[in-house]
């Protein structure tokens, strides 16, 4: 193979990734801990309905899916989620597991040879009770976790404290007999952390409208007798200075990763421990989210970097960081420690997530979980590049370029390829640059990717974080634009065939971007924000209801930017073909977004398609779904573009 490259039409080329291929390899473990020596963790089921199971690694390397079909084991907390497992080992020596359970969203008991046991009620209240970052005490007799409690029906009728579960079950049905920790002083809180004497507990929280990655304040308490939180004072954090995450070094000391510099760094007792210019933290979407873990020797291991997060095993005592050996140049937020050895969650540009294990004594780094698996022969994947563009005022911009990719084919000499900016959700978030199938999909057909990281994104400092400030809509919009003219006038990418796809925030910046710029042929709009004025006022879930605060502006004084701003304002200014995709039970950015949407443009003669899917929520799941949105995806390009790509079903315009 590859002895004779042969010459192809660009978006024409044959591929062995079809779209089930992609999407039974979509989504990764999560989530990482153990249960004594053993090793657990989450992993997407996408043909079993999207959900996921808790898996289980054995001490003697055999590895097993310990909950079968239907249980879903993800939380709702923030609508986002959280860390919804946690284990230990019982005194006889076998493992005792607590999970959140998604159908019902109550936590579990499970002890494996058995059934799980529900040990908290269902609320008939608004949408109910949820739990997150659940810590097993078996010698006090509880669970400590975080409780979300709907007051009333209203996504904003919600009150969240720290609370502690019965492990006996005698809270199953009995609201009265979950004791609470805290107050509800913070609208959001993250879970507790226990000194390792078991006298003080910490935990994270904030308010609105700040977001976590905005400001969060350290919360220090004294743990009673009795296990009541007595004296719970702040000890660090405030509105502008973000601590990502916080815990307990083995001999007691306080450890967190605060911004207070711009970027986020390790503390001790306050004191920076490797005070550098990258990042040892990021944003806290998901409670749990883990960037370090202290080791009993005194040693740290830690996520850190700029753009991407390498694993390395920090000191100290001296500040030096060690980083791991082996393939993974990306490291998502599950860090885990026991002993010596730390677990994580490692890709690189050719291989997915998969569960890695560091011995620290060796500093040997392996594979022991959801091990990476070539679905198709690995020339046919991309082959990315890392760049900087230069924006408007000449501001850098980071991107990953994915250029067409076939072992066998080449486009004409005096053709560009079509190429689609994929704009990422968030908006504070980061794309990884790790082996994505979705990517292959259509670089290995003969169309271009490019992932932005724009002005916004994590990984880069604050100051580059806060660009977006007051300017959603403005800066992802010109940054995305600018990597992809970059790209044409360089002779990349063909200007006549760019197009631009993006879910939720980046569902935004796609609809923004067509209604805004003539950049762009035609866009892929996934699970998105289109109507500020509605989205921001009480059609999305509480955790972001004022996220706009920051990124448009206080509604107070300037009410008038969110109309100017919203796609849906400015839909009579749409002239490209666009398709749009949304999970009906999505409840952070919900169908009447979509509807309201496509309302405003009717009489327009714009073609365009509009695909709903039963069961799915903000962010695609299910295996069946994932097929008919990335085959309707690629016919959209292949009418837009002129292409003939084999075996792909024609995906209906209407106008």
């Amino acid at each position: 193979m590859g002895e004779t490259v042969r010459t192809l039409a660009y978006g024409e080329w044959p591929s062995p990734i079809d779209a089930a291929t992609a999407a039974a390899h979509d989504g990764s473990p999560e989530f990482a801990g153990f249960v004594g020596d053993e090793v657990w963790w989450t992993e997407p089921r996408p043909t079993e309905a999207g959900r996921r199971t808790l898996v289980r690694r054995r001490a003697d390397g055999t590895e097993e899916s310990v909950l079968p079909a239907p249980w879903n084991v993800r939380s709702r907390v923030i609508e986002y989620g959280g860390r919804p497992w946690a284990g230990t080992v019982r005194d006889g020596g076998g493992p005792l597991v607590v999970f959140v359970n998604f159908a019902d969203q109550r936590l579990y008991r499970y002890e494996p040879g058995g059934e799980p046991r529900p040990l908290t009620p269902v609320s008939p209240v608004g949408q109910g009770l949820r739990w997150a970052e659940p810590v097993p005490l078996p010698e006090r007799g509880e669970v400590w976790c975080v409780l979300e409690e709907f007051t009333g029906d209203g996504p904003s009728d919600v009150r969240r404290v720290l609370a502690a579960v019965p492990l006996d079950g005698s809270a199953a049905e009995d609201r009265d007999a979950v004791r609470e920790l805290s107050d509800a002083r913070h609208r959001f809180v993250t879970g507790p952390r226990l000194s390792p004497d078991g006298r003080r507990a910490v935990w994270l929280g904030w308010d609105h409208p700040r977001m976590p990655w905005d400001g969060t304040e350290l919360v220090l308490a004294d743990v009673a007798p009795d296990g009541a939180l007595r004296d719970a004072r702040t000890v660090a954090g405030g509105p502008e200075e973000s601590i990502a995450q916080v815990d307990w070094s083995h001999d007691g000391r306080l450890l967190y990763a605060s911004d207070r510099t711009g970027w986020w760094n390790l503390y001790r007792d306050g004191e920076p421990v490797c005070p550098r210019e990258e990042e040892f933290g990021g944003p806290l979407w998901k409670l749990g989210h883990r960037w370090f873990a202290p080791l009993d020797t005194g040693l740290i291991a830690v996520l850190h970097g700029r753009g991407a997060l390498a694993l390395g095993v920090l000191d100290p005592e001296t500040g030096e960081v060690v980083d791991a050996a082996g393939p993974w140049s990306e490291f998502a937020p599950s860090l885990a420690a026991h002993g010596e050895r730390v677990v994580a969650v490692g890709a690189g540009p050719r291989s997915a997530h998969e569960v890695v294990e560091l011995d620290t004594r060796t500093g040997r780094a392996r594979v022991i979980g959801a091990a990476h698996e070539d679905a198709v022969d690995p020339a046919y994947f991309p082959e990315p590049q890392v760049r900087t563009f230069t924006g408007p005022d000449g501001r850098e911009i980071h991107a990953h370029i994915h250029p067409p990719h076939h072992p066998e084919l080449t486009g004409p000499a005096d053709q560009r390829p079509p190429y689609v900016i994929w704009a990422h959700g968030g908006p504070t978030g980061r794309v990884p640059l790790v082996l994505d199938l979705e990517i292959a999909y259509f670089t290995s057909r003969g169309i271009g990717v490019a992932e932005v990281n724009y002005g916004g994104s994590t990984g880069y400092g604050r100051e580059y974080r806060n660009r977006l400030r007051e300017q959603w809509g403005v800066v992802d919009v010109e940054d995305c634009a600018a990597v992809a003219l970059a790209l044409a006038d360089e002779g990349t990418a063909d200007r006549e065939r760019l197009a631009i796809r993006g879910g939720s925030a980046g569902g935004w910046t796609t609809a923004a971007s067509l209604t805004t710029t003539d950049v762009y042929a035609c866009g892929t709009i996934i699970y998105p924000v289109l109507d500020l004025t509605g989205w921001g006022t009480g059609e999305t879930h509480d955790f972001e209801s004022q996220y706009l605060e920051s990124l448009i502006g206080p509604r107070a004084e300037v009410p008038e930017r969110y109309a100017q701003r919203s796609p849906a304002a400015h839909a009579d200014r749409l002239t490209a073909p666009f398709l749009l995709l949304q999970g009906l039970d999505d409840v952070i950015c919900p169908p009447v977004q979509c509807e309201r949407f496509l309302a405003r443009l009717a009489g327009r003669d714009v073609p365009h398609a509009y695909l709903t899917f039963e069961g799915e929520g903000h962010g695609f799941r299910r295996a069946e779904t994932m097929v008919r949105a990335l085959e309707a995806e690629l016919s959209l390009y292949a009418q837009v573009f002129e292409m003939k790509p084999p075996g792909v079903p024609t995906l209906e315009l209407g106008r």
